[in-house]
């Protein structure tokens, strides 16, 4: 298995509102000396904090504003590409990746080219973490498999951002990630491009990362989900329902979201105590995605 080095991968963390061991970790991603690290600060960042992780050499970036996971990714990924690297680790505050997840996804990427399959991304299995649902990656229909021992990879719909490996090369060619999508089903929207434009995006199932996504899980109509804010509840619908106009998300993933979305916005409602503000929010954000109304949401925490 290939050891990362410093000049051909970097790692891209994403912040906001961090707290003190959050920082810490992306501290022990710069001490590991695999890759440089690029942080972007999406707001909360103390001044302090940020001196710290540059005196480790930690790049960071911050725009002053919550631009949104997005845009943040872009900037990462733009700073990455002028520092020379060939591809980036993408991972949240919240991640504590395995030792050797960045060697695991090289060496998948590598065993993908070697077998002329063009690649935009290679992500880890999800893991549960405690009081979290992890996250499911649907197969790609009619995708090449690669491989029947380690690394094997298997060909995906798409994959959580945090944990992933992007080929810069191929982000250049797919272009980069929605901004006006903001936070909620930008990793999907991409992924799905990515198809399109005959890149894929694999699972390598050797390594595996723990996701928190929310404060817990809601649980009902035979379904869980995690527990959100509600601005990013509405966020999700509103993007979801916008990703119908697309041409290059496939039609069976549209009739799927078709069926899907109103159970989880009911079994949200429900959760919430059946509040009428709730429901009036989440069918202003199905009202905006039919429209294209995007970019950052109002309510925004």
């Amino acid at each position: 298995m290939p050891e990362p080095t410093p000049g051909r991968l970097m790692i891209g963390i994403t912040l906001f509102r961090p707290s003190p061991d959050q920082v810490d970790r992306v501290l022990a991603q710069a001490a590991s000396g695999c890759a440089g690290v690029i942080a972007f600060d999406d707001g909360g960042l103390t001044e302090a904090d940020a001196e710290r992780l540059t005196r480790a050499g930690v790049t960071v970036l911050s725009a002053g504003r919550n631009l949104g996971i997005a845009e943040a990714l872009n900037r990462i990924a733009a700073a990455a590409r002028a520092a020379g690297a060939e591809t980036l680790l993408l991972l949240d505050q919240d991640a504590e990746p395995e030792t050797g997840l960045a060697a695991a996804l090289l060496a998948a990427r590598e065993r993908l080219r070697a077998a002329a399959i063009p690649v935009a991304v290679v992500g880890p299995a999800p893991a549960p973490a405690p009081g979290h649902k992890a996250p499911a990656y649907p197969p790609r229909p009619g995708a090449q498999a690669c491989g029947a021992l380690p690394p094997a990879c298997a060909p995906v719909q798409f994959l959580a951002t945090s944990g992933s490996l992007i080929d810069l090369d191929a982000l250049a060619r797919i272009g980069p990630f929605r901004a006006d999508f903001f936070i909620d089903g930008v990793e999907l929207e991409w992924c799905f491009r990515a198809w399109s434009l005959g890149y894929g995006c694999y699972l390598a199932r050797d390594v595996a990362i723990p996701h928190r996504v929310g404060g817990g899980v809601i649980r009902g109509f035979g379904i869980a989900m995690p527990r959100q804010p509600l601005f990013r509840m509405a966020t999700y619908l509103r993007n979801a329902v916008y990703a119908w106009r697309l041409p290059h998300v496939p039609l069976r993933w549209k009739l799927a979201q078709a069926a899907y979305l109103p159970l989880q916005a009911g079994l949200y409602w429900a959760d919430s105590g059946w509040r009428p503000a709730v429901l009036l929010r989440l069918l202003g954000a199905v009202r905006d995605g039919a429209l294209g109304r995007l970019g950052p949401p109002r309510d925004r925490a």
